[in-house]
C-alpha cells in the first residue's frame, strides 16, 4: 500500500468515525453527566445544562450551558415543565452549536420536575432535525410522586415520538433492586446505571474493544424504535455469564408487558483480562434463546482489568410496551400544555 493510499484510507476511518454527545439537562442530567466526568469517558463530550444555576455551577462537563437566563435568572425552573421547555428554546443556538458535528446524541433526563421534562421534550424534537440518531436515557419517579409521575408520563409520551429510542429506568422498580439502600444512595443507583450504560456503549462504538458495536449496529436496533429497556447482571465463578445474563433480564428496570416482543436487543459484556471471546458470545446466545428468530441483536465486549475473575452484563431490549404509558391511556390522562405539536 503506497503512501497516499493509506492516507485516503485514514481520512474516511476518521469521517466514519462516530462522533458521540452526551447531553444532562435538569439536575439529574447534569448528576449522570458528573458521574461520569469524573471516571472519564472516550469518544463523548458531556454538556451539562440546567435553569439552575448554582447547581450547574457544580457540575462537572466538557461544556456547561445555562438556559433561559433571561427567563429564569438562573434560579430554575420552579418544577414547570412549560418554563423548562420555553428556557431550553431561549438557548436553542448552544445547542446547536455544541452538537453540530454529532452523529449519535444521548439526551440524558429525571422526568417529572421542571428543567429536564421541559428540556428534553425539546431538545428530542429539534436535535433529529439533522438526521442524527438520538437516545433518550431517563429516570421515572416513584409512583407516589403522583404531580412528578404524571408529568413524566407526559414527557415520555413526548419522547417516545421524537427520539429514536428511550432507554426509561423506573425508580419505582428500581427500589426492588436497592430497596435497602436510603433513598439518596437508592437514586444515586439510577444515575450510576445510566452512566454506566451511556460510558459503556460510548466507548465500545469510538475505540477499539474486544468486540466494537459500530454505528450502523447502534442505528439498525435503535433507530425508530420507540422505548427500551435495560437490565444489568454482574457475577463471578465457572458459571459468571449465565448467572449474569439471568440477572439483565429478569431484573430489567422498566415494567413491560412481554419480553419476546421486542424489536432489537443490545448485549454488552465488561470482563477482567480472563474474560473469553466464548463466553462473550455465549452472552448473545443466551439471550437470543428467550426470543423470537426475527429480532436483530448486536453485542460488544470491554475489558476492564478491575473486574479481574467477574463480569458485568448489560441488556437493552429496543421497541417494547410498557404498563407505564398502558396505565396513562387507561386513565385518560393527556398531553395537555406539554405537547409539542405534530411531526413535520
Amino acid at each position: 500500500m503506497d503512501f497516499l493510499e493509506a492516507e485516503k484510507i485514514a481520512a474516511v476511518m476518521r469521517m466514519a468515525k462516530p462522533n458521540v454527545a452526551v447531553i444532562g439537562v435538569g439536575g439529574a442530567g447534569s448528576n449522570i453527566v458528573s458521574w461520569i466526568k469524573e471516571r472519564g469517558i472516550a469518544g463523548g463530550r458531556l454538556i451539562a445544562a440546567n435553569t439552575d444555576a448554582a447547581h450547574l455551577s457544580i457540575t462537572k462537563a466538557d461544556r456547561r450551558i445555562l438556559i433561559g437566563e433571561k427567563l429564569t435568572h438562573g434560579q430554575g425552573a420552579g418544577g414547570y415543565p412549560q418554563r423548562g421547555a420555553a428556557a431550553t428554546r431561549e438557548s436553542i443556538e448552544d445547542f446547536y452549536k455544541e452538537t453540530q458535528n454529532s452523529n449519535i446524541i444521548f439526551l440524558c433526563a429525571g422526568l417529572g420536575g421542571g428543567t429536564g421534562t421541559g428540556a428534553a421534550e425539546v431538545l428530542s424534537k429539534e436535535l433529529r432535525k439533522a438526521g442524527r440518531l438520538v437516545i433518550g436515557v431517563v429516570t421515572l419517579p416513584f409512583a407516589v410522586e403522583r404531580f412528578r409521575y404524571d408529568n413524566a408520563k407526559n414527557a415520555l409520551k413526548v419522547l417516545r415520538q421524537y427520539c429514536d429510542t428511550v432507554v426509561a429506568i423506573d425508580n419505582t422498580k428500581l427500589s426492588k433492586v436497592a430497596g435497602d439502600l436510603p433513598l439518596q444512595q437508592a437514586l444515586g443507583v439510577a444515575n450510576e446505571l445510566v452512566g454506566q450504560f451511556v460510558k459503556g456503549i460510548t466507548e465500545t462504538i469510538t475505540t477499539a474493544s474486544l468486540i466494537n458495536i459500530d454505528y450502523a449496529d447502534l442505528r439498525a436496533i435503535c433507530e425508530r424504535k420507540g422505548l427500551a429497556a435495560i437490565g444489568v447482571g454482574e457475577a463471578k465463578g465457572s458459571d459468571r455469564v449465565e448467572v449474569a445474563i439471568r440477572q439483565a433480564i429478569e431484573g430489567q428496570l422498566l415494567d413491560i408487558r412481554d419480553v419476546t416482543k421486542s424489536q432489537g436487543v443490545l448485549v454488552h459484556v465488561t470482563g477482567g483480562s480472563d474474560v473469553t471471546l466464548e463466553e462473550v458470545t455465549k452472552a448473545g446466545e443466551l439471550v437470543t434463546k428467550s426470543l423470537p428468530p426475527r429480532v436483530r441483536i448486536v453485542w460488544g465486549a470491554r475489558v476492564d482489568p478491575s473486574l479481574e475473575g467477574r463480569v458485568k452484563t448489560m441488556v437493552m431490549l429496543t421497541g417494547v410496551e410498557s404498563t407505564f404509558l398502558a396505565q396513562q391511556q387507561e386513565y385518560g390522562f393527556s398531553l395537555g400544555p406539554l405537547k409539542i405539536g405534530p411531526r413535520n
